[in-house]
């Protein structure tokens, strides 16, 4: 066994009113002042007042990164309950309404909200973020052109925002509805190599479309700050076995990409076709969607094409340690994903109680349980 590419993940999440279930607009500065002291090294501060990031340190093995997730939820958890307030981890709040919250008042999230106006302020959601590190003289973007035609199976796995103001959206991943309204986010541009994107930032920055320094938002990019690659299109995950299960998948598939003697050389225009329309698959209807995956338009289930990637990626799980991921991945999709158990949780308290207010609290007591495990 050979270890694995190094890796961090990003979790965000929403505080939560334990008595309304709404999410917190204003908290106290006390109460934030806890939760970074909860957290440590690793709390950041998110664009609305009601969310915080916790970003990792690096790991080499899943059971640090367990470790060390399970702790940060367990601390959060136990610091939030003194105030009445629970930790929701979901790519949207149920009961958020994007009219009632309030900017971090921070510079930077100022510049974003005088930029992008109604687009920003309609983004209280939360992502699961994950960096996979590439070694020295590998060419980022050849391996992001590799991984790409993947994105939307990570997704599909991952959706968790099927409610969108205080109502069901008809989407799995309303998250990625939003996440259109803004530029460079999404499916990545196509680029040959990183000589390529260099000169495409340079360009973005030249006019100030980037500040300097800065980067796009796509589902999959090259991180500034650090050697790796960023995954970015996944929904925030309540269950922690989720998280660690997108973020094993992610890795095995950098880690696949790497040992490739000419990463991304099949990425053409077909396979752009096909990755724009199985992402509208899997943002719409999450595991029921059909994914086309040749120019022959075959046409795979989620399982298929879960099956397909075991075929793929099965020996490099084995090789860096994680041989169990595809029979989790296989186990997910047998429960549902979060969103499809959000679904059934709403569907069943609209059976008993045919008050809508009740019904989706009920779906917010079903996330607050699954985020704190």
């Amino acid at each position: 066994m050979k270890r694995g590419p190094r890796f961090g993940i990003e979790e965000e999440y929403f505080l939560t009113d334990l008595t309304t279930r709404q999410m917190l607009a204003e908290p106290a500065h006390p109460l934030l002042v806890e939760c970074r002291e909860a957290v440590g090294k690793g709390f950041a501060y998110e664009m609305f007042q009601g969310q915080i990031e916790v970003a990792s340190p690096i790991f080499t093995s899943t059971a640090e990164a367990a470790d060390y997730l399970h702790g940060v939820r367990t601390r959060l958890n136990r610091a939030l309950s003194g105030h009445g307030l629970g930790l929701l981890c979901a790519g949207s709040h149920p009961l958020a309404f994007w009219r009632d919250q309030r900017a971090t008042p921070l510079p930077h999230f100022a510049q974003l909200f005088a930029e992008y106006q109604t687009v920003a302020q309609r983004s209280v959601l939360c992502g699961l973020h994950v960096h996979v590190e590439i070694p020295e003289g590998i060419d980022r973007i050849a391996v992001m052109n590799e991984v790409s035609p993947w994105l939307p199976l990570l997704l599909m796995l991952s959706c968790s925002s099927p409610f969108w103001q205080g109502a069901a959206s008809g989407f799995m991943s309303y998250r990625q509805v939003v996440c259109d309204g803004w530029p460079r986010m999404g499916i990545p541009e196509h680029f040959e190599n990183e000589r390529e994107y260099q000169r495409y930032l340079a360009l973005m920055q030249r006019i100030g479309a980037i500040e300097q320094g800065g980067n796009g938002w796509w589902g999959l990019r090259p991180a500034s700050r650090y050697p790796t690659l960023e995954l970015r299109m996944t929904d925030a995950c309540s269950r922690l076995d989720d998280a660690l299960l997108l973020s094993n998948l992610f890795r095995v598939m950098v880690a696949f990409a790497i040992t490739c003697a000419n990463p991304g050389a099949g990425h053409d225009a077909t396979s752009r076709w096909l990755l724009e329309e199985n992402r509208w698959q899997a943002k719409r209807h999450g595991s029921e969607g059909r994914f086309v995956v040749d120019a022959e338009g075959t046409a795979l289930s989620a399982s298929q094409w879960l099956q397909r990637a075991q075929m793929l990626f099965a020996e490099t799980a084995e090789q860096i340690g994680e041989p169990q991921i595809f029979e989790q991945a296989k186990a997910l999709l047998r429960n549902g994903n979060s969103a499809t158990r959000q679904l059934a949780c709403h569907a069943r308290a609209s059976a008993q109680e045919p008050d809508p207010q009740r019904s989706l609290q009920a779906v917010v007591d079903h996330l607050l349980e699954e985020t704190a495990g």
